[in-house]
């Protein structure tokens, strides 16, 4: 505590706000293996099958997308409510465990919109980059076989994502879901 003190100090921030900031961080590193994993055994299975051209049409009047963007797509999402639930649960009781002027399905709600309006920044990223970041991973790296590339780009493709996220994420519901904190 005494180091994280110092640093605040040094920088001009609040220690007790970097420690939540911080565990913001670890609570996001717990949610990151979450969504990495539970995206990574998505894709598989939704990779080795075809698309259902009746779902690829669902995303027509949005954009024209291939069947590894929509896998993207679905994947990600499915990982990411799973890795919103861990981040709540984490966040209440260790981040800010002094929040709890607000009910429970109430401050889940407020995350939860919190994080759905970050899916609008993770998606698009997601369908944006995933086929630049696996012909980028092909062309570094050639002794890659082609599945590997696309599985390596779709994973930073999502890292960029999340990365991105992580910012508004934090900001927002510091301010909005946890106000209830010195």
């Amino acid at each position: 505590m005494a180091m994280i003190t110092t640093v605040a100090t040094r920088v001009g921030v609040n220690p007790k706000e970097l420690t939540r900031f911080l565990k913001f961080l670890v609570v996001g590193v717990i949610g990151a293996v979450v969504d990495f994993g539970t995206y990574n055994l998505l894709i598989g299975p939704l990779s080795r099958s075809d698309v259902p051209a009746n779902v690829i049409a669902w995303f027509e009047p949005v954009a024209t997308l291939t069947p590894e963007q929509v896998v993207a797509i679905i994947a990600g999402t499915i990982s990411f409510v799973l890795a919103v639930i861990s981040n709540f649960i984490w966040n209440r009781y260790w981040t800010y465990p002094d929040s709890r002027s607000k009910s429970l399905p109430r401050q889940f709600a407020q995350f939860f919109l919190v994080n759905i309006s970050a899916i609008f920044i993770r998606l698009p990223i997601l369908a944006l980059t995933v086929n630049f970041f696996s012909r980028t991973a092909a062309t570094l790296f050639p002794s890659l076989s082609e599945p590997v590339a696309v599985r390596l780009g779709k994973n930073l493709a999502l890292a960029l994502a999340v990365g991105i996220a992580l910012f508004w994420n934090f900001f927002i519901n510091r301010y909005w879901t946890y106000s209830d904190v010195d």
